[in-house]
């Protein structure tokens, strides 16, 4: 496949889940996950032509994984094989779906990644590249991989800062956000992760005049908090030269800002919630597809808070991608139950 609509790159993994706690006799499902996968099924599904450049083991869990990334609609070709055992990790779900990890990922073939792994022409002719974090943070060469792949994409890479402090200390995330930027089309940090490691970084005139952690009134709206720190995260990374940035804020919604303006999509309330293992990267993947196909930045959000909803009904990080008709029918329904945001209502912080 030439022309990709989205790249994205980084490790994936194999996932082994199950209803209850680890234990001796437990029945497990064995399926395929990591944010780069889960990214790159949601922007397949949205759409657009997606490749993943990954390394996977050269055994049987690298071929059934090979085999699950075609099922999704992902071009293999970009794909390579190395020594080393595949990353695995192991959940299980609550009964509102929150998942708890253990990881066994330390040396992994995925983490090998290095820039020789990318290939450029294949980079310099994609609508969008897509990165995250934990990439960044399972190795230097994985590391030293983005930051090439960012030179080779200048303005098109999408960047999801997914902060892991099991992975590495936050004034390393906080380094890599702040030099990726100036290449990004858009990032997407979350709040209050990322948002409190960019507060950090805030410059005088935009933090002067707010008020501090130490002055809120603590009954003020946790919606309200979100949409100004948002805001201030948002200001950071513009000025760090990022095109536009959307800071995803759980139950409140989504912040956007970009060339056009700023505004807020409310959260797209899930029909069923089995677990919530790769939302996220559901939000970022669906974004990322409708922005490279030629959506406004508003509706591409839109797109992935709908889509993300809905990934929740499914079990694992790739159980369930909505189909684009899906969720054009969950966003079209969302949006005649909240009506548009207000400009009053975005500068309250209330989202709906």
């Amino acid at each position: 496949m030439s022309g990709y609509d989205v790249l994205v790159l980084g490790e994936v993994l194999l996932e082994i889940s199950t209803e209850v706690p680890l234990g001796d006799g437990v029945s497990a499902r064995v399926g395929a996950s990591g944010d780069a996968l889960n990214a790159a099924a949601a922007a397949a599904a949205a759409g657009a032509r997606v490749g993943l450049i990954a390394v996977l083991a050269a055994d049987d869990s690298g071929l059934a994984i090979r085999r699950r990334i075609a099922e999704l609609g992902i071009s293999t070709d970009l794909l390579r094989t190395g020594r080393g055992q595949q990353g695995v990790y192991f959940s299980h779900a609550d009964p509102q779906g929150q998942r708890h990890f253990v990881y066994s990922r330390t040396g992994s073939v995925g983490s090998t990644m290095s820039p020789a792994d990318l290939p450029a022409t294949q980079i310099a002719g994609a609508g969008l590249v897509l990165a995250s974090g934990i990439a960044c943070a399972v190795s230097a060469s994985a590391r030293a991989a983005v930051h090439r792949a960012a030179e080779l994409a200048p303005g098109r890479l999408v960047y999801d800062p997914n902060h892991r402090p099991q992975l590495r200390a936050g004034t390393q995330a906080l380094r890599d956000l702040l030099d990726l930027a100036p290449a990004c089309a858009l990032i997407t940090p979350s709040h209050p992760a990322e948002t409190a490691l960019l507060g950090s970084a805030l410059p005088a005139d935009v933090a002067g005049g707010l008020p501090s952690d130490a002055s809120r009134d603590a009954s003020r709206d946790a919606s309200r908090d979100a949409s100004r720190d948002a805001s201030r995260a948002a200001a950071v990374l513009h000025r760090r030269g990022a095109r536009a940035v959307a800071v995803t804020c759980g139950a409140s919604g989504v912040h956007y800002e970009g060339a056009l303006g700023s505004g807020w999509v409310p959260a797209a309330p899930a029909p069923s919630v089995v677990d919530q293992t790769g939302a996220g990267d559901c939000f970022v993947g669906s974004t990322a597809a409708r922005l490279a196909l030629g959506d406004d930045l508003r509706t591409a959000v839109g797109y992935g808070v709908a889509a993300a909803s809905l990934s929740v009904g499914g079990r694992g990080g790739s159980g369930l991608v909505p189909t684009r008709a899906q969720v054009l029918a969950h966003a079209s329904a969302q949006s005649h139950a909240h009506g548009p945001v207000t400009p009053a209502q975005q500068a309250s912080g209330t989202p709906s």
